[in-house]
């Protein structure tokens, strides 16, 4: 059974998805993402974290650079769920 392309959790220079074509669930840029995708799920957790410490009384400049981390990681979120997502499709 042929797999589907793998969604990766990084963009290429022109900011368009970039897929593994591979039947090697195992292999080393399958590990690596597999490790991308980890790192970019704490470092998601320690920023939700970090929010919620900062938000009650932070300034307007603070602010921006905490909204823009935090758009930066529900991006790599989103890509990680659609990657699941479309794992767990082929599961069923």
């Amino acid at each position: 059974m042929e797999q589907e392309p793998r969604l990766l959790p990084w963009s290429g220079a022109d900011g368009k998805h970039c897929y593994l074509i591979s039947d090697d669930v195992s292999g080393p840029v399958s590990r690596l993402a597999d490790a991308t995708e980890s790192i970019q799920l704490g470092m998601g957790k320690e920023l939700l974290g970090h929010a919620l410490h900062l938000l009650p009384e932070s300034p307007p400049g603070e602010l921006r650079f905490l909204a823009e981390r935090l758009t930066e990681t529900l991006r790599d979120v989103l890509r990680i769920a659609e990657r699941r997502g479309r794992r767990l499709n082929r599961l069923n």
